[in-house]
C-alpha cells in the first residue's frame, strides 16, 4: 500500500508541473489537463493517481471505476506491478490487468 502512495505522489507532482489540475473522488487521485504527450493511451494510473488529459473522461463513473482497480493492482503488486503490465502486453483485450479492470469501462472494445 505504501509503495501505490508513493508512485502516486510523484505522479502528481509530475502532473503539477505540467499544469494539471487535480480532483481527488475517495482514495483516488485524478489529475487532468495534461498535454497528450504526456501520457499513455487515453490515460494511466500510477500508484493512487491517474493522469488524463480529458475532464470529462477523468469524472466518468465507468471510468473512475476502471481507474480503481488499477489503484488496487498496485496495492496488490508494488511497483512490481509497473513491470507486469508491461509484460501483459499492450493489447488490452489480452492484457490480465486490463481485463481485471473491466475493458469497456476502461474504453475499450472488448472484442
Amino acid at each position: 500500500m505504501r509503495q501505490a502512495a508513493a508512485v502516486g505522489l510523484l505522479a502528481r507532482a509530475y502532473a503539477r508541473l505540467l499544469g494539471a489540475r487535480h480532483e481527488q473522488h475517495g482514495d483516488l487521485h485524478v489529475c487532468w489537463g495534461l498535454p497528450r504527450w504526456a501520457f499513455p493511451r487515453g490515460g494511466v494510473t500510477f500508484g493512487d493517481t491517474y493522469l488524463t488529459g480529458s475532464a470529462p473522461v477523468a469524472r466518468s463513473a465507468r471510468r473512475l471505476r476502471h481507474e480503481r482497480v488499477h489503484v488496487e493492482q498496485w496495492r496488490r503488486h508494488g511497483c512490481l506491478f509497473a513491470l507486469l503490465y508491461v509484460l501483459a502486453g499492450r493489447r488490452a483485450q489480452r492484457n490480465r490487468f486490463e481485463v481485471e479492470a473491466g475493458l469497456t469501462d476502461g474504453g475499450y472494445s472488448p472484442h
